[in-house]
């Protein structure tokens, strides 16, 4: 039997009604992004040590969430936490074949 709060059973609804978002990711091939933003952003590493940056295409798809929604960079952190459809959105970058 399914709960209400069952995370497979909300994705199965959410994506029932094709969310923007999901729609964005089907027809974008994000892939085609990657190479001009690692050139255009590119940063000489100032030594050993330290944490790898955030891949610059997320960051890139976090952009386009913040200017679609008018976010603020605090609610825009917060959102990506708390909404599915955003979480699904960003994750299509590693992972293709989540729905």
């Amino acid at each position: 039997m399914r709960g209400l709060f069952d995370y497979e059973y909300q994705l199965e609804r959410i994506n029932a009604h094709k969310p923007p978002l999901q729609k964005l990711n089907e027809v974008i091939d994000w892939g085609l992004f990657r190479a001009p933003l690692q050139e255009t952003l590119y940063v000489e590493p100032k030594g050993l040590g330290g944490r790898p940056p955030y891949d610059k295409l997320l960051m890139f798809k976090i952009l386009i969430l913040q200017k679609y929604y008018n976010l603020s960079n605090e609610q825009t952190e917060f959102q990506i936490k708390d909404r599915l459809s955003f979480m699904q959105f960003l994750a299509h970058l590693s992972h293709p074949n989540i729905p």
